[in-house]
């Protein structure tokens, strides 16, 4: 009899000690859950179009031979452009993309003043103006951003260089005619978007400065003729990566 009290002892104690333990592990907190990698790549070599509206500035000016004095304008080009660009992203462990592009666009950039001034801020003679036209540009940059999954904000800058033709015309002369290839910088930021294992597409902000160029205007003495040009952009494309 006492056996069996014992026996009925042990037996409840240890159904006791399984419910514990089955109400501790119930108690237990879930584990962490794992962090996905991005699941898109942005390594590989793109070719893509864009389109876009400029707007800027350009100042400078001639010798006006009738005169004898130094008459001045500040032309504030604005239109579209559009064209191409291509490049190469890689995309390193710690989703930093890294690469290189470059972008060739035709232009309608143009801007005109009417009139013209001398050096000290007076209205130059009736007649005296300017107009200005980019006829093209185009850039090659460095890129660098950070993936996150399928979006990519990312910083540019480098080379620019476009073609600007300067038209002063005076009432002695009439329309002159000049052109120049300018070179400068430009530095810019946007975001771009995977939509497909190919397909992306961007929006772009760039600020350039073209520098200052000499234009040779017929009838002027040589390097009397300094413009300064600067530029900025919004542009959006669409891209194919290979």
């Amino acid at each position: 009899m006492r056996i069996s009290l014992l026996a009925a002892i042990a037996l409840l104690g240890l159904e006791s000690n399984g419910f514990a333990a089955d109400a501790i592990a119930t108690t237990e907190p879930a584990p962490a859950p794992l962090l996905v990698a991005s699941t898109y790549n942005w390594s590989g070599a793109y070719i893509g179009a864009q389109a876009g509206y400029a707007w800027g500035s350009s100042f400078g000016g001639g010798f006006f031979k009738a005169g004898g004095a130094d008459v001045v304008g500040s032309v504030d080009p604005r239109g579209f452009l559009g064209g191409l660009h291509a490049g190469y992203n890689y995309q390193l462990t710690n989703n930093l993309v890294i690469g290189a592009e470059g972008d060739i666009n035709f232009a309608s950039i143009k801007g005109s003043v009417d009139p013209m001034h001398d050096a000290s801020g007076n209205p130059s003679p009736p007649g005296n103006s300017a107009s200005a036209d980019m006829t093209w540009n185009g850039s090659v940059r460095l890129r660098a951003g950070y993936a996150i999954d399928r979006l990519l904000p990312y910083l540019t800058g480098g080379l620019a260089f476009g073609r600007y033709k300067y038209e002063p015309s005076y009432g002695a002369t009439g329309p002159l005619p000049g052109s120049k290839t300018q070179t400068g910088w430009d530095v810019g930021a946007g975001l771009e978007y995977a939509f497909t294992d190919h397909l992306t597409s961007r929006v772009e902000y760039r600020y350039t400065d073209f520098g200052r160029a000499t234009y040779d205007i017929p009838g002027f003495p040589a390097d009397e003729t300094r413009i300064r040009l600067k530029t900025n952009d919004v542009r959006i494309g669409l891209t194919y990566k290979f």
